[in-house]
């Protein structure tokens, strides 16, 4: 097993710990998994981004498809890291709502990957996760307003 996703197990049983024993520092908890969950994004490697997530783990974009297992999550964020290679993920806030944690994010880029475009994006969205019993994410449920993205990655933005 990749030290990485070792290293991220770790840290998984850590949160699960803090939210069981209701730890002071669960909010700052939260916040370096969300800090390190974003520097993942920002790895270029698709593999980090999926050892957050539990084996069984699926990330739900815009009410699309369900990526399931850290394979497909890894060809989902190694797709745009490779259309993207100067992408830059920014972890906006965390907020904790109705039991499940948001990670709203920012994202820009220039899509100059195989047949890119060349046009850059700067959207934002917020992921929804739901936590495994080992305090990875289980399920994520991604938002972003893919008719924004889809105008900008095109350039047909109206000004």
């Amino acid at each position: 097993m990749d030290n990485h996703i070792k290293n991220n197990l770790k840290f998984g049983i850590l949160v699960l710990l803090v939210f069981n024993f209701g730890c002071k520092n669960k909010q700052d908890q939260l916040q370096e998994f969300g800090q390190n969950y974003n520097a993942a994004w920002n790895s270029q490697k698709g593999e980090n981004v999926a050892s957050f997530f539990a084996k069984d783990g699926a990330l739900i974009v815009n009410k699309g498809t369900p990526i399931v297992g850290r394979e497909a999550i890894t060809k989902f964020a190694n797709d745009f890291m490779v259309a993207f290679p100067d992408m830059k993920l920014t972890m906006d806030s965390l907020v904790i709502k109705n039991g499940r944690t948001e990670f709203h994010w920012r994202f820009v880029g220039t899509n100059t990957g195989p047949d890119g475009t060349g046009n850059s994006v700067d959207f934002t969205g917020f992921e929804s996760w739901k936590f495994s019993d080992e305090g990875l994410i289980l399920e994520s449920i991604g938002t972003y307003d893919a008719e924004d993205y889809t105008k900008q990655v095109s350039g047909k933005i109206n000004n």
